[in-house]
């Protein structure tokens, strides 16, 4: 007989050992082994070094570089070797304090979610403002003297024929200014070419998205839902993590990227200015 305890306290304990639930990194090492595949396999098919690989199945998750990026591993790994990263996520975030909260974007993209309240047109305000900028315009010309080839672009959508017969007796003064080039099919392709300009759209799917400029600070981080797109602008580098890069379509200073990134793939890219270029 026990002193002090009672028989309730002699049970044996329950089995709560890793062989009763395999760790995130073993169940995706089984599931490797039991599909017939190498370290090598799985790098090539998901585009994850492998030394991060190996990580993962020893359950060293501090080459990912965060949760966010950890989680991204999981669920690309889990895929290719056929398991549904659903339970390992939810073993992940139980292990290690919960899912990450998505990091608020970047006070630059505040301006594509915030939108100005909208109002009823104010008529008698918009006629004044145009018959004050045709006055203007018409007194501009005919104090210049034939600026027939740069006024007619900068008032292309608002002038009438009253201006153009004004600024006609002055056209010979001066040489007519060199046409300007047709304006590109997309706006994007205006980007300046002193920075980098990388939009990133979910064209086919959602896919998280992370992106920092060239000192490191963080531009945006959370996920963009089917038919959502993001803008990024540095002065000389964009990095890009994308955690499902086939759901993405990439458009850089104007130009389509065509890659063809697996689906549940997870990239790391970087783009400088210039023609687009892979760092």
């Amino acid at each position: 007989m026990s002193i002090g305890n009672s028989p309730e306290d002699e049970r044996p304990f329950e089995d709560v050992s890793e062989e009763a639930r395999p760790s995130v990194g073993r169940a995706l090492r089984e599931a490797r082994i039991a599909a017939k595949m190498t370290v090598d396999d799985v790098s090539t098919a998901t585009r994850v070094r492998i030394a991060i690989v190996h990580a993962i199945e020893q359950d060293d998750f501090t080459p990912c570089g965060g949760d966010v990026y950890a989680r991204g591993h999981i669920k690309t790994l889990a895929r290719a070797v056929r398991l549904d990263p659903a339970p390992l996520l939810a073993q992940y975030d139980a292990d290690h304090g919960g899912r990450p909260a998505p990091t608020p974007a970047a006070p630059l993209f505040e301006a594509e979610r915030i939108r100005p309240e909208r109002r009823g047109p104010n008529w008698t305000a918009a006629m004044v403002a145009a018959i004050v900028a045709v006055i203007g315009f018409v007194g501009f010309t005919v104090v210049k003297g034939g600026g027939s080839g740069s006024g007619t672009d900068e008032v292309a959508e608002g002038t009438t024929p009253t201006a153009g017969r004004t600024a006609s007796p002055s056209a010979g003064s001066k040489k007519p200014a060199a046409p300007k080039p047709d304006p590109t099919e997309s706006a994007i392709a205006a980007a300046p070419q002193d920075k980098v300009t990388v939009r990133v759209s979910a064209a086919d799917g959602r896919s998280w998205v992370a992106a920092k400029d060239h000192n490191g600070r963080l531009l945006f981080d959370g996920l963009l839902k089917q038919g959502e797109s993001k803008t990024f602008q540095d002065s000389s580098k964009i990095n890009l993590v994308l955690g499902d890069a086939g759901a993405v379509q990439l458009y850089v200073n104007g130009k389509k990227i065509d890659d063809n990134f697996q689906p549940g793939a997870v990239e790391r890219l970087t783009y400088t200015k210039g023609d687009p270029q892979i760092g």
